[in-house]
């Protein structure tokens, strides 16, 4: 019997591999109740922002059995999605909107969860066992358990680290009935390198292993559905959606191939450097054709709006200002706010003249205080 399970492992190992996985392994159910502990201390300093959906289902998300009494086994696999260039490139390109690695692609939930789906039925059909399938949106710890079946370790930047594949692994999990051996356990190795930590703009680790989403630009940009707040525009630079700063400095990355990304996670070069003039000029329509079938589409087009016109407002570039200034009518608060900010960094004149034209008409009040919070101050 114990041959017959090895078999099976060795067999499932390798469908894996034929759906796109670049890794399997295998943990026990049971985690450590450590995990949930530093969740739910996560969650009571509300680090997590506006995700109230982490609170919801927390007891559930603190171990496998919460979720699923029932489950024995946990088999946890990692798609890569290495990027072809560095994602560092366009740090000093501001003409041009930073899209998080992952984003320039199809949407992962769909190509996950598909690869995801195949491999399990084929698991039911050699067992008879049960099994559940998870993505990242559903209440499960997936780098925790990750780390527990050996695909690598959670680094000080709180993501995934593989010695193979860097930190560029997309996570997918089986919950299953079958009792199957277990793989040995991830073992952290980011010793006294910081690089991570460094290398965030917004100062969102408070400490290593800990990351504060309030102060996160992939939070700030991609969930957080309101303003973004001041402190952190400047630092957002160019970044548009996401951020890779933190994974694009690991030093493991350089054993990352991407001959590894399966064709369904090829990157659309389109998406790689796009002018932020282009951006700006984006109506719903053309958005949700530009962002077809990637994660992109999801946030919707005013919120991406936002993040384009911070980054413009970044950019030093006089040329944006004519859009910039068509964007202060824009039917949304939030792009209407985040346009007179903008226009305050790039051209203080123009700034001032549409704001005494403007200000007293503004229907919205959060885009009044706009109006009075962006105005340079005199030197």
């Amino acid at each position: 019997m114990k041959r017959h399970k090895t078999n099976l492992v060795n067999a499932l190992k390798k469908k894996a591999k034929e759906e796109g996985f670049a890794v399997c392994r295998i943990a026990h159910a049971g985690i450590s109740p450590l995990a949930g502990e530093r969740l739910r201390e996560w969650l009571s300093e509300g680090r997590h922002g506006d995700m109230l959906w982490m609170e919801e289902r927390v007891e559930q998300r603190s171990s496998p059995a919460g979720l699923w009494p029932e489950v024995r086994s946990v088999i946890m696999l990692g798609m890569s999605y290495t990027p072809e260039s560095d994602p560092m490139a366009l740090a000093d390109r501001p003409d041009l909107g930073r899209i998080s690695v992952y984003a320039q692609r199809k949407d992962y939930h769909d190509v996950v969860k598909g690869a995801l789906k195949r491999l399990a039925q084929w698991f039911v059909h050699q067992t008879g066992d049960e099994v559940k399938v998870f993505v990242d949106t559903a209440p499960v710890l997936e780098k925790a358990l990750a780390e527990k079946a050996g695909l690598g370790w959670q680094g000080k930047h709180s993501n995934l680290v593989s010695r193979e594949h860097g930190s560029w692994l997309l996570l997918g999990a089986i919950y299953t009935t079958a009792k199957l051996e277990a793989d040995a356990e991830g073992e952290e190795r980011c010793g006294s390198c910081t690089a991570c930590q460094t290398a965030c703009p917004t100062d969102a680790f408070p400490a290593p292993y800990r990351v504060d989403a309030r102060r996160c630009i992939s939070y700030l940009t991609i969930e957080h559905k309101g303003p973004i707040a001041h402190e952190f525009r400047k630092a957002m630079s160019n970044h548009i959606y996401g951020c890779d700063d933190c994974l694009a400095v690991c030093p493991w990355n350089k054993f990352a191939e991407t001959a590894s990304v399966q064709k369904a996670m090829a990157q659309r070069l389109e998406l790689s450097e796009l002018p932020l003039s282009d951006l700006l000029a984006l109506e719903d329509a053309g958005f949700r054709a530009l962002f077809a079938g990637t994660p992109i589409k999801r946030t919707g087009r005013d919120r991406f709006i936002r993040n384009a016109l911070i980054a413009s407002g970044n950019s030093k570039d006089l040329g944006l200002v004519p859009q910039i200034v068509h964007l202060l009518d824009d039917a949304n608060a939030i792009v209407r706010g985040a346009a007179v900010w903008a226009l305050a960094q790039l051209d203080p004149v123009r700034f001032a003249a549409e704001r005494e034209a403007r200000f007293k008409l503004e229907r919205d009040e959060s885009v009044q205080t706009e109006w009075q919070v962006s105005a340079p101050k005199a030197h």
